[in-house]
């Protein structure tokens, strides 16, 4: 039992869902602190622990040897004493539902900054979304947050075996993780710089394989915006078409800066009242409003850096278009487990989050 004072957090103030609980836990075990959650998403519709959020725990609690409370589907309060970083370099996880795969391994990736450069883990996931509404989809992660996170050290790898989409899931995914070096580098992330390249995938179940070419529309409609706007820059848009239970449609863009910036569009589902080119329009708006403003990180990524830019020891800054909800709660519960100090500041156009 750990002699170190609980830190009690109120599950249901600020965004009030489930980030609370995946950064906590995440948070616990990366800086040793024990924590009692209570008030669990007191404020939705159905309060308390859902199935992802108890899975999520229970992984997390078995790869640290934490000891996690009593507690199952709809409990509004838990209590997670840490056990130390992560003790296992293999683990299988059966998903019965079609959570996200990728808000099922943000805590796990937390807890793993704190591994050492001899240290694998390979997470086997059977079941799941890869793909699903207010989560980043695996080949977004894939393609532009793990490609960051590779810049400061830590190496994740993820093999998606097969897809999967609301309400059936069924996704199969390997996800291994390493550290490359034996420190992190930070993160100095302020300037966008010059556009090098447009890449983007369009993955498709096969559903759609014979429904008048949405996914050709869908790409040759991203192709033809974002000449309007960047003449000369390479542009590779893929379209896949993917086994799935459930049909479905997902997609993302990003671009390559001389500065070794990412900046996404972040994951953009398919939906039965937008048509493809409605969609492949929305795309690179989303994608050129970074672009104008000189953004070098997009609103997906910010929340997610802030973990690994509170964990280092070394000052990390980044430039953001706005602060979303999720990076404030990341921000805010930094606090409660850290001394490192950051500051805010507001610029003509976006904001600079900088970790002294």
């Amino acid at each position: 039992m750990s002699e170190k004072k609980i830190i009690k957090l109120d599950g249901s103030i600020g965004e009030g869902g489930g980030s609370i609980i995946r950064l906590s836990a995440g948070f616990s075990t990366l800086f040793n602190q024990p924590i009692h959650i209570y008030n669990i998403r007191a404020n939705r519709q159905k309060p308390g622990l859902r199935q992802q959020h108890l899975l999520g725990l229970k992984t997390l609690a078995e790869l640290t040897n934490s000891d996690l409370s009593q507690c199952e589907v709809g409990s509004k309060e838990i209590t997670l004493i840490p056990g130390g970083s992560i003790q296992m370099s293999e683990i299988d996880v059966n998903v019965n539902t079609a959570a996200s795969l990728g808000l099922l391994l943000q805590p796990i990736l937390i807890a793993s900054l704190s591994m050492k450069k001899s240290q694998s883990l390979l997470v086997k996931l059977h079941g799941g979304g890869t793909f699903g509404k207010w989560a980043p989809s695996l080949n977004y992660l894939k393609d532009v947050t793990y490609n960051v996170f590779k810049k400061a050290g830590l190496n994740i790898v993820i093999k998606i075996n097969h897809h999967g989409f609301y309400p059936k899931g069924g996704a199969d995914v390997q996800c291994l993780i390493s550290m490359d070096s034996h420190s992190l580098k930070p993160i100095k992330m302020t300037n966008l710089g010059n556009i090098a390249s447009v890449n983007g995938e369009v993955i498709l179940s096969n559903h759609f394989q014979y429904r008048n070419n949405i996914g050709e529309r869908i790409k040759n409609t991203i192709i033809e915006e974002i000449k309007k706007y960047h003449q000369k820059v390479n542009i590779d848009i893929i379209c896949r078409y993917v086994s799935s239970y459930s049909e479905g449609l997902g997609l993302h863009l990003w671009a390559n800066s001389d500065t070794s910036a990412i900046i996404s569009t972040g994951t953009i589902l398919g939906e039965r009242r937008i048509t493809s080119e409605q969609l492949g329009k929305l795309a690179v708006k989303e994608l050129t409003k970074y672009i104008k403003n000189d953004i070098p990180v997009d609103s997906y990524l910010s929340d997610q850096l802030i973990p690994l830019m509170a964990y280092l020891k070394s000052s990390s800054s980044l430039k953001v278009l706005e602060i979303t909800s999720h990076t404030q709660t990341n921000l805010d519960l930094i606090k409660k487990f850290s001394k490192r100090t950051y500051s805010i500041e507001k610029e003509d156009v976006g904001y600079c989050i900088e970790f002294d």
